[in-house]
């Protein structure tokens, strides 16, 4: 047997095991995850949630998976909304993963994966990255030659990263009053959203933690989400070392809405790992914002937050959601005198990760988004907060506002900018 087709057996036993855990039996065709997909109502190329998912799976029966499975972003929407309790983003991720191991898998969806190598290779020779991501000429032979569509947003390179400005930065002048916290600040993070990542790690100093960084590589989230399991599994077990090595009884705080995503559920859930490891790190994985109201929850966050006189327009990505923590974030930035914070009500802004890069998916991405979009354009006040990065870009590139972690504006109120 080829190494392809055992792939594809293995995948396929994860599915059938899957669906025994949760009968198919259970969907009772309500059609909720079709009415909160956002991408059903936009393009007639992907049949719905329900119908690539439980229903299709009813009658495939070894068959090969239909090819409107690759058209669903990975959002989880329709898992959150589901009254019977069936993964059905599980399942959908399950059968793409199928599908690009018996169809082969593009050379387009390798690439765009690798965030870190992107990163290390970019960060040398930083302006001359963003001039080449900027000039549409090149980026006109990137989408006839990768298949990464011209207008897509991109990442900017920066000329230092979060370890190196760890490195070149004088000590901290505050003694920490409070124990030690772990930061896991994901590949963009790392590379291309430094500042985030800087003004998380200042903001748990000025409180008073002390914040070890250990060194850290991806998630694998990307992998995973492309159908690319067996590196995502390689990825978020090192990445569970590493985090392991600063401590196994710290809290790990996280600028990586995402990312931290993968950790607590969906490496469990879509990969399948059971390692006891991962599961310690996900139990002890909180989201920035959310580490930050627990601890206001339990009076021990100082509120002396200077005034942002601001109407601010604040988007959940469905990968924060998609968690069950509520909506931190925004609770957090209402904390701050001055900020009126005006949630989106999206369900997604169509980037997906890599989702809306791709040529043959920029237009449903953007199509997805419009309402978030429009939303922007009529409240924003020159600022947008959003907790994931590519969410970021997209939103960023598509409104031409900027678009911050909540984090940036914690840290402006604390008056450390």
């Amino acid at each position: 047997m080829s190494a392809r087709s055992e792939q594809s057996k293995h995948l396929r036993e994860r599915l059938n095991n899957e669906l025994k855990r949760v009968s198919l039996d259970h969907c009772v065709k309500c059609t909720l995850c079709e009415q909160y997909c956002p991408v059903y109502p936009v393009t007639e190329l992907f049949t719905g949630p329900k119908f690539v998912g439980p229903q299709a799976e009813r009658y495939r029966d070894g068959d090969s998976v239909d090819h409107s499975v690759d058209y669903c972003s990975s959002c989880g929407t329709c898992t959150v909304v589901c009254p019977q309790g069936v993964k059905v983003a599980e399942i959908n991720s399950l059968a793409r993963a199928v599908m690009k191991v018996e169809h082969g898998m593009p050379i387009r969806d390798r690439l765009i994966t690798e965030t870190t190598i992107m990163g290390k290779m970019m960060t040398p020779v930083a302006p001359i990255a963003n001039a080449v991501l900027g000039n549409s000429l090149a980026r006109g032979v990137m989408e006839r030659v990768v298949g990464v569509d011209r207008k897509a947003p991109m990442p900017t390179a920066r000329s230092q990263t979060l370890h190196g400005w760890l490195r070149s930065r004088p000590k901290p002048t505050n003694k920490p009053t409070r124990g030690p916290v772990v930061f896991f600040h994901g590949c963009a993070g790392g590379y291309f959203e430094v500042d985030a990542a800087k003004k998380s790690i200042e903001v748990l100093e000025h409180i008073g933690f002390k914040v070890l960084v250990p060194k850290q590589g991806c998630c694998g989230l990307a992998h995973q989400s492309n159908g690319l399991f067996d590196r995502a599994t390689d990825q978020v077990r090192a990445l569970v070392t590493q985090l392991r090595s600063a401590g196994t009884d710290l809290t790990i705080v996280s600028s990586a809405g995402s990312c931290g995503g993968m950790l607590r559920h969906e490496a469990h859930e879509i990969l399948g790992l059971d390692d006891p490891e991962l599961l310690d790190v996900g139990t002890r994985t909180r989201d920035i914002s959310e580490f930050l109201m627990e601890l206001h929850d339990a009076g021990e966050l100082p509120t002396d937050f200077k005034r942002i006189d601001l109407r601010l327009p604040y988007h959940q990505p469905c990968q924060v959601r998609s968690q069950g923590i509520g909506m931190p974030a925004a609770d957090l930035l209402r904390l701050i005198p001055g900020i009126e914070v005006v949630e989106s009500g999206a369900i997604c802004c169509g980037i997906a990760g890599t989702y809306g890069l791709k040529k043959e998916k920029y237009e449903i991405a953007q199509a997805v988004g419009k309402g978030l979009f429009d939303m922007v354009a009529a409240t924003n006040q020159g600022v947008v907060a959003c907790d994931t990065e590519t969410c970021r870009w997209q939103i960023e590139k598509s409104t031409g506002v900027r678009t911050v972690h909540p984090v940036v504006l914690v840290h402006q109120a604390y008056g450390l900018s």
